[in-house]
């Protein structure tokens, strides 16, 4: 029978009719949901949306909705889905991502009912004071699984919480993870007081479902495949041996050592190397990231393929042979045998046999009906790269393939930009592809209905990831999972791990729900639990700072993404968040401050592109008053930089650049020295603050330079493109809207923005 022929909608007076199913379990929990903050588990394509837009309507009347999803595609499908079923005027209805400029929101927060915005713009202009969230009577928070740790979630939940006259909050996900004490972080950090779940196996959702059909396809891992796995295995081993009569690790078999633990592994080497120096350390530093890249290359060749690993040797190389290569990459193109891999590799004429599985999976699939649409998901875009390779060589018409992948681009491996994303999703949709090969990107919120295969190219460990991964099939008909195991690999211990962690998180919701959420008092959480999650974090950093609001302070975006920034905003200072030239945060006209955690520093040692010394010329250039602040454990120890160097490094930045370094333990006691300084020099004789310091530039192209890239949204970039293009400053400001867009880089708002700064009247 028709599972969709028997439909009832919903009515309400803001709902255009015949659009929104009614479907008991949802308006069930969703009247739950509009009784106390709630986190509503549900599987991927059983509705969770439809839950946060009944609860809505009942909250309309009383305030604003702010609705928050991680990404922007994801946030422009949920700003349609409401324009499309909700009657209200779409200008009340507004979508916040980065492309709105941050005074334009601001006019926009007024005047709106429902918001929809990615979290992080959100709590830039919180910081900002842009916006309160006073008058918000719904906060939605969608993969509510990412409230954990520093992420932007637990910061606006907890200013809501403090803000709100009636807060109700609305968190969805489709798998809050395997752990308990995962989902009670989540549940504390959103103030969720009641957990709501359903599987596909409750009777009062089982009529909405339809069926999935599992299938494991077990592929044999080729001889000569086989062969160099066992050459990395007895190569590993080795480094294993190694590490053990070191004393830092417990005799186990190479197969034995999880991933998990040599990453452990290397927090403890580096703990005892900032006790004391030894050969031995920095010996096991460089055996524990060879071990790492060894059985990286066992798990590319076991269940990935040669094209996979082909690429990794490649890269390898590459870092053996630069010059700030590290030693692992060094040591390991030295080994006879990893040489004899690399070599078998490199002339082995097959590919995995997963490949093929895949190919004549999509065969079998699209030839029988080519309305069909399956994803292909893979861990790694190498894998993917191979598997579109070899579809488009079959010039098979049936097969209308596309790669899907993230943002992040390195070297020429080029990422998708969102409005790509968008395109690919809105063509899969419409036919134009009927394949998507897929990394994780495709796993999370996107809209991508109708899907009737999903395909694993390997088992994953992650309940989570898995569950997202096949709820995107038997959405709207019956549906197929496939799932590709190379017998004897991970790829077994990983299929029965992620079942395993399945059925855990389902016991743990069910205990969740059976008992009362309680978040217990700050104090009573902080001693619960050492490592503080960021809202209690606030609490204790407020407790020893005093509210002073006339202190103001120009701080970099960029630090948005520390927690200094929210440290800083509990003081009740006035935050001006911009795109600075130089340095992190500006306290008065001849103070900057330039802050990196001891990895950061690090980092701008070993990485040419990051010249720590050139940030310091910069800095003593702009500001009388110019600060180092380094945050975090000892410096020293990094297998990578000489202790030596270290030192030479900071006498020249105390010495030769006459700059302070002032050291703190963390983001809160950074916060703290930050708040200490903009009130030693803003009170009681405030001193100006100015994100441009006192001191004159050296040129005339300098201080032209200057002046234009003064304005709102023009970087240096940008000033010097305008100043070519019209040679004065005079002409820059005279120049109309449609001259300042033949520039590069400068688009349609950003035009007008500048238009604006230079036309408008000034105001006191």
């Amino acid at each position: 029978m028709d599972k969709q022929s028997h439909s009832k909608f919903i009515s309400h007076p803001l709902l255009k009719s015949g659009l929104v199913e009614q479907r008991e379990y949802q308006i069930e929990i969703a009247e739950e949901a509009k009784r106390e903050s709630t986190m509503v588990v549900l599987p991927t394509g059983l509705g969770k949306t439809t839950i946060a837009l009944l609860v809505m309507l009942e909250r309309l009347q009383m305030g604003k909705i702010l609705f928050l999803a991680p990404t922007r595609p994801l946030v422009e499908q949920h700003s349609a889905f409401l324009k499309a079923v909700l009657k209200l005027d779409p200008a009340l209805i507004q979508t916040f991502t980065g492309t709105i400029l941050p005074d334009r929101r601001e006019m926009l927060w007024e005047d709106a009912k429902i918001i929809v915005s990615t979290p992080q713009i959100i709590e830039n202009d919180l910081l900002s004071n842009r916006i309160s969230l006073a008058e918000v009577s719904l906060l939605i928070f969608d993969e509510c699984h990412r409230a954990v740790g520093n992420y932007s979630y637990v910061y606006i939940a907890d200013k809501y919480r403090e803000q709100a006259e009636q807060p109700l909050i609305l968190g969805m996900t489709a798998s809050p993870g395997s752990e308990k004490e995962k989902i009670r972080e989540i549940c504390t950090s959103l103030g969720v007081k009641r957990v709501e779940s359903r599987t596909e196996y409750d009777p009062d959702v089982a009529p909405y479902v339809y069926r999935k059909d599992f299938e494991w396809r077990v592929v044999e891992v080729p001889a000569e495949l086989k062969e160099c796995g066992k050459l990395l295995e007895d190569i590993l081993e080795r480094r294993i041996v190694e590490l053990h009569k070191l004393g830092l690790l417990r005799r186990k078999r190479s197969r034995e050592i999880t991933k998990t633990e040599i990453l452990e592994l290397k927090k403890v080497i580096e703990s005892q190397l900032s006790r004391q120096k030894h050969a031995d350390l920095y010996k096991a530093l460089s055996l524990q990231a060879e071990v790492l890249k060894i059985k990286h290359a066992i798990d590319l060749i076991e269940t990935e393929g040669i094209f996979a690993l082909r690429r990794y040797l490649e890269r390898l190389r590459t870092e053996a042979l630069s010059k700030g290569g590290s030693k692992a990459s060094r040591r390991l193109l030295k080994d006879e045998k990893f040489v004899k891999v690399m070599e078998a590799v490199s002339s082995y004429k097959g590919e995995h046999p997963k490949l093929s599985a895949v190919i004549q999976i999509l065969k079998e699939e699209l030839h029988a009906n080519q309305n069909v649409k399956v994803i292909v998901f893979t861990n790694y875009r190498d894998t993917a790269e191979m598997i579109i390779n070899a579809l488009q060589s079959l010039h098979d018409d049936a097969i209308r393939a596309v790669k899907f992948i993230g943002q992040a681009s390195k070297g020429d491996d080029r990422g998708l930009k969102q409005k790509e994303q968008v395109d690919i999703v809105r063509k899969f949709k419409n036919g134009t592809y009927n394949v998507l090969i897929a990394t994780s990107v495709a796993e999370e919120g996107l809209d991508i209905p109708a899907t009737d295969v999903v395909l694993f190219y390997e088992p994953i460990p992650s309940a989570i990831r898995s569950i997202q991964r096949k709820g995107r099939t038997a959405r709207k008909k019956v549906g197929k999972v496939i799932v590709l195991i190379a017998k004897g690999t991970k790829d077994e211990a990983y299929y029965w791990l992620s079942r395993s962690k399945e059925q855990a998180m389902r016991r743990r919701i069910r205990e969740m729900q059976m008992m009362e959420l309680e978040s217990g008092s700050d104090e009573e959480d902080v001693n619960a639990n050492a490592n503080m999650n960021m809202r209690h974090q606030y609490r204790y950093h407020q407790q020893r700072l005093t509210e002073v609001p006339e202190l103001r302070v120009f701080v970099d975006m960029r630090e948005t993404r520390s927690g200094v920034v929210r440290f800083l905003e509990k003081t009740g200072m006035n935050l001006i968040l911009k795109n600075l030239e130089v340095g992190d945060y500006v306290v008065s006209d001849r103070v900057c401050i330039e802050r990196k955690s001891t990895t950061d520093f690090i980092d701008s040692l070993v990485n040419k592109r990051r010249n720590l010394l050139e940030q310091m010329n910069r800095l003593k250039s702009e500001y009388e008053k110019p600060l180092l602040i380094i945050e975090g454990d000892s410096l020293y120890g990094h297998r990578n930089v000489h202790p030596n160097v270290l030192r030479a490094v900071l006498a020249s930045i105390a010495i030769d650049y006459s700059i302070p370094i002032l050291h703190t333990r963390d983001e809160a006691d950074t916060a703290s020295l930050i708040y200490i300084i903009a009130r030693r020099e803003q009170m009681p004789n405030v001193r100006e603050v100015s994100p441009h310091g006192k001191k004159p530039t050296t040129s005339l192209k300098e201080q032209q330079e200057y002046f234009i890239s003064a304005l709102s949204n023009v970087g240096i970039v940008t000033a010097r493109n305008l100043l070519r293009r019209f040679k004065t400053i005079e002409r820059v400001v005279t120049a109309t809207k449609e001259e300042l867009m033949e520039v590069e880089h400068v688009g349609e708002k950003t035009a007008e923005h500048i238009r604006e700064v230079l036309t408008a009247e000034y105001r006191e």
